[in-house]
């Protein structure tokens, strides 16, 4: 099993700066992407970001890109999510995802979920 556990999350004004942080533990391979997802209340979960094993690969949500950069730290099992730019439409819980293997932006690909952080940014 693998556990992930998040947080940073909270409240800031539109224009602001937040960075998320999620915490694997457990039976972790060295060979796994990690990610971020969002959602909002009646919507479904929607991709954000990923990186894959070794940090040299990226994907990002259109929406997003240019002012989040995923990041990970693999001797302490963490990745990171800096969001610059923020926007009220940002405001959502974010999760954070691993898989065995490459990224993907669908989320039945990602067998562990952490418990979520929710982000508010207000206008």
């Amino acid at each position: 099993q693998v556990r992930l556990v998040e947080s940073g999350g909270g409240l800031v004004q539109s224009g602001g700066s937040l960075r998320l942080s999620c915490a694997a533990s457990g039976r972790i391979f060295t060979t796994y992407a990690m990610g971020w997802f969002r959602t909002t209340p009646g919507k479904e979960r929607d991709f954000v970001a990923g990186i894959n094993y070794n940090g040299g690969r990226t994907k990002y949500a259109d929406s997003v890109s240019g002012r989040f950069t995923i990041t990970r730290d693999n001797a302490n099992n963490t990745v990171y999510l800096q969001m610059n730019s923020l926007k009220p439409e940002d405001t959502a819980v974010y999760y954070c995802v691993i898989r065995l293997g490459v990224i993907s932006t669908r989320t039945g690909d990602y067998p562990y979920w952490g418990q979520g952080t929710q982000v508010t940014v207000s206008s």
